[in-house]
């Protein structure tokens, strides 16, 4: 069986093999659209999220193709964010995955538009009957994701983290904002899986409820590495939250505080796994992974 750091590394190559055929290039002035949209999506990241639901795919012997679809989809939706995120009249960011930003490398028209792309190619990808035979899985899998996705969720969850600098946020505010910006996509990708395979009810609120818990330890993890991380390992600035005076669970909590949440909350999540039995040992693992990490 892989480790972990293994099946990470294996679902990245996958996933980049997938981008890459899905993103093909054109011949014409929308060619450099399409490069934007490689640049911004190949190549990079963690791919937690596209990990996520490859493993909980494999739960219910899913497809492993179809299930790879997903995983491209949602990393699609996941890198639109970024990309727009660290425009100008956002986050106003220079660096990301340790390489300057869509709209530096190109222009902010250009990465508007990337962002825009891959946003709709994600739903299109989704609607394909190679993602899956069944049209009401499928129908499933679109509204899930742009419910995630919408003003309900990560959008939501931007419009309010654009906001924060001016609010008096407390532990229950932030986590709210960060339960809609980073918590309903990562829930998305962790039932995604459970959606592809037809699950009974009982399982998917298990992986709903991991999910939940993994998404706050991520997001309080990543808070700490705004405080402690390092630019060159993290790939993007830091320090920014506390600059621009947001509220996050590291401000109002502190450090060593934040970092005891962080531990007890990925703890709390394998335990809603227990359903599963040694099926889920790499989620556990992930669970971990995500309070460790050092970008």
């Amino acid at each position: 069986m892989e480790s972990f750091e293994q099946s990470l590394a294996t679902v990245g190559r996958q996933l980049n093999e997938e981008l890459d055929r899905l993103l093909p290039l054109s011949e014409g002035p929308e060619r450099r659209l399409q490069e934007a949209m490689r640049y911004s999506s190949l190549d990079g990241g963690k791919r937690l999220r596209p990990f996520l639901v490859l493993q909980s795919a494999q739960l219910f012997n899913c497809t492993p193709s179809g299930a790879l679809q997903v995983a491209a989809a949602i990393e699609m939706v996941h890198c639109y964010s970024l990309v727009h995120d660290d425009l100008p009249a956002m986050d106003d960011d220079d660096l990301r995955r340790g390489r300057p930003t869509c709209h530096k490398a190109f222009d902010e028209a250009t990465a508007i538009l990337a962002g825009d792309a891959l946003l709709t190619k994600a739903f299109e990808i989704l609607a394909n009957i190679h993602t899956h035979s069944d049209p009401n899985v499928r129908c499933e899998l679109i509204s899930e994701l742009a419910l995630a996705a919408g003003d309900r969720g990560m959008v939501g969850g931007q419009m309010f983290d654009l906001m924060a600098g001016d609010l008096d946020l407390d532990v229950a505010a932030v986590t709210h904002l960060q339960t809609l910006k980073t918590g309903r996509l990562i829930s998305f990708s962790t039932q995604a899986g459970a959606i592809l395979g037809k699950a009974p009810w009982q399982q998917r609120q298990a992986l709903k409820a991991y999910a939940h818990d993994l998404g706050l330890a991520f997001q309080i993890a990543d808070d700490l590495l705004d405080v402690e991380g390092d630019v060159a390992a993290v790939g993007k600035g830091v320090g920014k939250d506390a600059e621009a005076g947001k509220g996050t669970f590291v401000s109002l909590l502190g450090v060593e505080r934040a970092r005891t949440q962080a531990d007890m909350l990925w703890r709390q999540a394998v335990q809603h796994l227990d359903c599963f039995d040694e099926r889920a040992d790499q989620l556990r693992q992930a669970a971990q992974f995500v309070v460790e990490r050092k970008a």
